[in-house]
């Protein structure tokens, strides 16, 4: 067995129609892991709000590495006006969250929508406003804890939503 670099690796490119929104996230480590995590699974496109630290920002920038050039991303002003022109372009609206009417990730069918949005609550509060989802996933967990940080969140669903479309 033999470790191999970055050099050693050809991904099979591909790109998903995949659009995250990251409403109000606040931790700089976070957009960045956003950015890096999206890269990997082939997002088209980040959401980010305008309150939300910038790419300007050095730790956003470090923690993102050069991904933050290689993946499309806008700011929003107005999260049900976004999440309300998302719906428009044909896009269905899901969020990573913990409700009543959640669908564990692994019973969500993602091959019957076109085109996704993963809408990441911030850190503190969720998800503001739950009533705009079309459908709100969550993630099966088994200790004591009900949830974890929003962009482990983000992998666990890249992941299953990417496995399920290719």
């Amino acid at each position: 067995m033999k470790q191999l670099s970055h050099y050693d690796i050809k991904n099979k490119r591909k790109q998903f129609p995949i659009t995250i929104v990251c409403d109000a996230i606040r931790t700089p480590e976070n957009i960045g892991m956003c950015f890096r995590i999206s890269e990997s699974f082939g997002v088209s496109k980040i959401y980010l709000h305008e309150n939300s630290p910038t790419i300007e920002n050095s730790i956003v920038r470090r923690t993102a590495r050069n991904t933050i050039k290689q993946i499309e991303y806008c700011t929003y002003t107005n999260f049900e006006n976004t999440i309300q022109q998302l719906k428009d372009e044909g896009n269905t609206i899901i969020g990573i969250e913990i409700t009543d009417k959640s669908i564990d990730i692994q019973n969500f069918n993602f091959k019957n929508h076109k085109k996704i949005v993963l809408l990441l609550g911030s850190e503190r509060n969720g998800i503001k406003n739950i009533n705009i989802l079309d459908y709100s996933i969550a993630i099966p967990m088994f200790g004591k804890n009900s949830s974890m940080n929003v962009i482990h969140s983000l992998s666990i669903a890249l992941y299953e939503v990417t496995n399920q479309l290719n």
